[in-house]
């Protein structure tokens, strides 16, 4: 029922710009997303958005408006696991006290800029772990009725965690400054009641996923960013209780022993996975549990770190997490673990999501085909949108991207793309240089 929904979510986004027309769109050379050897000058025809047809030997019926990418290689749109999308960037003026000097429209108009560059950057379908007051919940649905661009998006409201842990957002301020100290509508949820009800509460305001802070983080105030903050039977709760309403679970963990617990209760994604040793690796690899790295949040940190940005205990934890995830990307690629792409965007700019790519290939050390997919089809199956979205295939949606040099020569080709197209319509680039018309 749950996949039927979203289906339904993603066909209103993607129809209309295109409805009764069919586009073709000659590629130089095509990489589909499903890790296959890229298909020389083929041709994909788009119908109310989505692909009807790919290949070298497609029919092109007379008179379909041609869009001549032969000069370009393109691949399928984009897709990050892990963005926050309506908060303010890491050392942006005023991003340490957003909460209390901001309300959620100030996020949500924020979250439209972010948007429509994280689109424009060629990522076509993001997920957001995390926003307060439901600001995400209202970009979701502001791009999803074609007010403001932007991608895709499955949405977590607010992150759930224990009292004083990393997703507890009066965590650092004195006490009551935000008001009365935040119960489960919030995510601040203690216990598997509590646990339950923030579940649905989140649901219930429009929660297409339910994220999770298992262990501390790095620039919360007060925790240690490897120490597990919920209990076995808390992350029970959260596990069954989003089972009941056919959510995801996402579940943010540095520290070993809570990605140990998160896995172990059932989770669908370890984000960050900071600290991983041998027995990690193989209880998520024996519960196919996906991995979510975000190596460009743990590059921005460090860097931020070291430039005196970020300063005190959340330059400590970044000092130290930094190298520690340059190793455990290594340990899950070598013993293939299931990775999806996620950057955390927010920590670092908006727009940029495309570095997270060379960094799997240079921290991680995989292929660019084996980057791509990670940011493609393996995205779209950690999502359950694998059927929509992810490869370049009959039924689904017209999510493209394309680029003039080769990805596979230069991962670094997709840190800035050339040419987006979300639902059959052009976002980016218009023809991208080449001409529009008759095949």
């Amino acid at each position: 029922m749950r996949q039927l929904l979203w289906a339904w979510g993603l066909l209103v986004v993607g129809a209309g710009s295109v409805a009764g027309q069919t586009v073709a769109i000659r590629a130089g050379r095509l990489i589909d997303g499903t890790g296959a050897a890229p298909v020389r000058n083929a041709v994909i025809l788009v119908a109310d958005g989505r692909i009807t047809a790919v290949g070298p030997d497609v029919r092109v019926p007379a008179g379909t408006p041609m869009i001549d990418l032969s000069a370009f290689t393109v691949l399928p749109g984009l897709i990050d696991a892990h963005v926050h999308m309506t908060g303010p960037v890491l050392g942006e003026p005023g991003w340490e006290n957003a909460l209390v000097r901001e309300a959620p429209a100030d996020a949500a108009l924020r979250g439209a800029d972010h948007a429509r560059r994280t689109l424009e950057a060629g990522f076509t379908t993001v997920r957001n772990v995390g926003a307060s007051g439901f600001a995400d919940v209202a970009l979701r649905d502001a791009i999803n009725a074609g007010r403001v661009p932007g991608p895709r998006m499955l949405v977590a409201a607010h992150s759930l965690g224990i009292t004083g842990g990393h997703c507890d957002l009066s965590n650092g301020f004195v006490p009551h400054v935000l008001g009365e100290d935040p119960g489960p509508e919030r995510g601040m949820a203690d216990g598997p009641d509590a646990i339950r009800a923030a579940v649905r509460y989140q649901v219930k305001h429009g929660a297409d996923v339910i994220k999770i802070c298992a262990t501390g983080g790095v620039l919360s105030e007060g925790d240690s960013v490897g120490v597990q903050q919920y209990m076995a039977d808390e992350l029970a709760a959260v596990v069954e209780a989003a089972r009941m309403v056919e959510r995801r679970v996402a579940a943010h963990a540095h520290g070993t022993a809570g990605i140990k617990a998160a896995v172990r209760a059932g989770v669908h994604s370890i984000e960050h996975g900071s600290i991983l040793d041998d027995e990690a690796v193989a209880l998520m690899k024996e519960h196919g549990t996906y991995l979510v790295p975000t190596l460009t949040a743990g590059e921005a940190v460090e860097r931020l770190a070291q430039r005196g940005i970020i300063t005190g205990e959340r330059a400590d934890k970044a000092l130290a997490v930094a190298p520690k995830m340059r190793e455990s990307i290594r340990m899950a690629v070598t013993a293939g673990v299931k990775i999806a792409l996620g950057t955390d965007a927010g920590v670092m700019a908006h727009g940029t999501n495309g570095h997270e790519l060379t960094l799997m290939v240079e921290w991680g050390g995989m292929t660019p085909m084996q980057a791509i997919v990670v940011g493609t089809s393996a995205a779209a199956d950690l999502l359950g949108w694998s059927g929509h979205i992810g490869t370049v295939a009959p039924g689904r949606y017209a999510d493209l991207v394309a680029v003039r040099r080769d990805p596979l020569a230069d991962i670094t080709a997709l840190e800035s793309v050339d040419w987006v197209m979300k639902g059959g319509e052009v976002v980016k680039g218009g023809p991208a240089g080449g001409r529009t018309g008759g095949p």
